[in-house]
């Protein structure tokens, strides 16, 4: 295994006392960018500047020792852990993600906070020269493929960010009123474009929901436009016309409009290059869960990538339980683990059950196909197997690092669907549901699910269950204020993640970094409630 003992900061260290890292303020001036006449005198340009926002997905960045940084996985990772069902079984090693678990050190003042609202505006910065760079009224077919791939990413970021950053009620604070007294229930992030001067990005309020609603609707409308000029994917980095309508599809669940996100939530279904993943596929060691192909649109990460470089910073390192070189598996006794209560609740003929460690004496336990024979013996009950490092390759990270990560899978889809439809018509969209779950996940799938709440709670389970470590459950606990329950007898969380919620958590209303609140006057006395601490742990 490769030697992380010496990299990492021991889970007993303090956490580092500083201002956040890079704000926005310092991301967004406006620099040199290729306008649209070079970037068309220019194809190596221009290809460039489209590259740039799949590269950013990867990016790797030192933060202060910190190796939670490899780029939108990592963001996926952090959501995961706030999101109730994904955790460690030991504090050893986990330090790095551990914080969120606990709910410490959550306020602005701190890199946890500082990390997210970084990477996500330099994020913007990219995917903004991009959109700048083309002119609409006077570009080729080409540069509005490309414009129509800068749109799809930059809605992509700002829903994630609308959706992390609103801030709605909890079991903590109910009213929005934050400690300088200002309400800032709704308020999500301030919007910055290609064209926001620097002086308006100084006193840039928070968008409300409204607001961010409609612009990222008008970015997927001109996606939609402008897509189908794009001839080529680039093995699922890029959007297509499909990732669009599943944008839309996400963006009209946030904003409560179920007819709508049952209408795109099938166009995206329709007009996906990929069908649904089979069990074979889904299971397979060498492939299964690491290749873009199978995916809508997909991180990708080659041999040459710094986060693969690393050899420990990055998704396999951390979201793969089955690895020699990673911070979790055998060779550390650490593991990404799921909730036993979830993990009891899937049906044993379900063969997506098969994607985490059964405990003694299961009848699942022999079914289940290891890596490595001899891990079946020294892997926790409900530690994670979904994940396999690319090619199966379990020892050399320069191989098995560089793996695909999905940012959209076609299966998000049908739940979209179906949820959608239930919001409208409870029994139309647990057919909905009833019709997936026994074509390609359970053949013997029924539910008793007899009314709208219900219905809802089925489907957003079995899409919990699809979609576990994604990063997509975080967003329906806090749309649907569904309360996290990870301290009760058995748990298999380690001591501090036992936090119990009788509400969506507290903590799904991120705060803004310190060093964005101090550039930008607007958000002076505006940034969320800190929530850090606010839980106790549970205790037996």
């Amino acid at each position: 295994m490769k030697n992380i003992s010496n990299k990492i900061f021991g889970f007993g260290l303090a956490v580092l006392f500083v201002p956040a890292l890079t704000g926005c303020m310092e991301e967004i001036e406006p620099t040199t960018i290729v306008t649209a006449e070079q970037a068309a005198e220019s194809p190596t340009a221009s290809e460039a500047l489209q590259m740039a926002m799949p590269a950013y997905l990867n990016r790797y960045t030192d933060a202060n020792g910190w190796h939670y940084s490899f780029g939108y996985p990592a963001q996926m990772m952090i959501r995961n852990i706030l999101g109730g069902d994904t955790g460690f079984n030991v504090s050893t090693y986990a330090s790095h993600f551990a914080y969120w678990g606990m709910n410490q050190y959550q306020g602005a003042d701190y890199v946890f906070a500082g990390y997210i609202w970084s990477y996500y505006y330099g994020f913007l910065l990219a995917v903004n020269n991009m959109v700048g760079a083309v002119d609409p009224e006077n570009a080729n077919e080409a540069q509005l493929g490309a414009l129509g791939t800068g749109l799809a990413y930059r809605a992509l970021i700002y829903l994630d960010l609308a959706r992390m950053y609103e801030f709605l009620p909890n079991d903590i604070n109910s009213n929005g009123i934050n400690a300088d007294g200002n309400n800032v229930m709704g308020l999500t992030v301030p919007i910055v474009t290609d064209k926001t001067e620097v002086s308006i990005a100084r006193n840039n309020p928070r968008a409300t929901h409204e607001e961010m609603y409609n612009f990222i609707l008008e970015d997927l409308d001109n996606a939609e436009k402008y897509i189908v000029y794009q001839e080529t994917t680039s093995g699922q980095v890029l959007p297509d016309l499909s990732c669009v309508y599943g944008l839309k599809a996400r963006l009209y669940m946030w904003n409560e409009d179920y007819a709508n996100a049952q209408k795109y939530a099938r166009l995206a279904i329709d007009n996906a290059k990929v069908g649904v993943m089979s069990k074979e596929r889904a299971l397979d060691t060498k492939n299964g869960m690491n290749t873009a192909s199978d995916f809508m649109w997909a991180a990708q990460t080659t041999s040459e990538d710094d986060v693969v470089q690393t050899g420990i910073v990055n998704w396999p390192s951390w979201a793969s339980n089955q690895t020699d070189f990673g911070y979790t598996g055998p060779s550390t006794e650490m593991f990404l683990i799921c909730d036993a209560n979830f993990y009891n609740r899937i049906s044993n003929t379900d063969w997506r059950k098969l994607w985490f460690q059964a405990p003694e004496g299961s009848p699942l336990r022999d079914q289940i196909q290891y890596m490595n024979a001899d891990y079946a013996a020294v892997t926790v009950p409900y530690a994670a197997l979904k994940f396999h490092p690319a090619q199966g390759n379990i020892s050399d990270y320069s191989v098995g690092a560089a793996a695909a990560v999905p940012v959209m899978r076609v299966e998000e889809m049908y739940f979209i669907e179906a949820e959608a439809a239930a919001q409208q018509n409870p029994s139309a969209g647990m057919e909905l549901l009833k019709n997936f779950m026994t074509a390609y996940r359970d053949p013997n799938y029924a539910s008793k699910a007899a009314d709208k709440a219900a219905a809802i709670d089925e489907i957003t389970f079995q899409k919990q269950v699809e979609l576990w470590g994604e990063g997509q459950r975080f967003f329906d606990i806090k749309r649907l204020n569904i309360p996290v329950t990870r301290g009760y007898k058995d748990t298999p969380f380690y001591s501090q993640f036992r936090l119990n919620t009788t509400t969506r958590p507290a903590w799904t209303n991120l705060v803004i970094s310190r060093n964005e609140v101090m550039n930008n006057n607007a958000l002076q006395g505006f940034n969320n409630p800190d929530p850090s601490d606010a839980y106790t742990p549970w205790t037996e």
